[in-house]
């Protein structure tokens, strides 16, 4: 089932909670399912978030190291991996530059890629 799905699924029963005079006075078994639904959409939401930091702390660190002069990954790597977290890779680095920060960095199509600062 899609998430806006889900999310509809949910704002509906909502709606007949309050109607129905809040949490207190609804059938437990149907706020028990609206819980559930609930449950369902923030299910990896924890990850995300946790996701999300990760890339933004390594976010200066590859921009500081970005000039107007094309690098390579492996390159880059080299420079910044010292400034980076000890779980993160070049492939790590690579997907944030490929898919996080597309306005802030010009790829260079090429054997191998290479990046440079917008």
């Amino acid at each position: 089932m899609k998430k806006a799905t889900l999310q509809y699924l949910v704002n509906l029963m909502n709606d007949q909670i309050a109607l129905h005079g809040g949490e207190d006075e609804t059938d437990a078994t149907y706020v028990a399912a609206r819980d559930e639904l609930v449950a369902e959409l923030n299910k990896g939401a924890a990850e995300k978030a946790a996701r999300a930091a990760e890339y933004e702390a390594i976010h200066d660190p590859i921009m500081n190291n970005l000039t107007n002069t094309p690098v390579t990954v492996a390159d880059l790597f080299a420079e910044i991996k010292s400034e980076l977290p000890a779980d993160m890779n070049r492939y790590k680095v690579q997907y944030a530059l490929n898919n996080l920060w597309q306005d802030e960095i010009v790829k260079i199509a090429g054997k191998p890629n290479t990046y440079r600062r917008a």
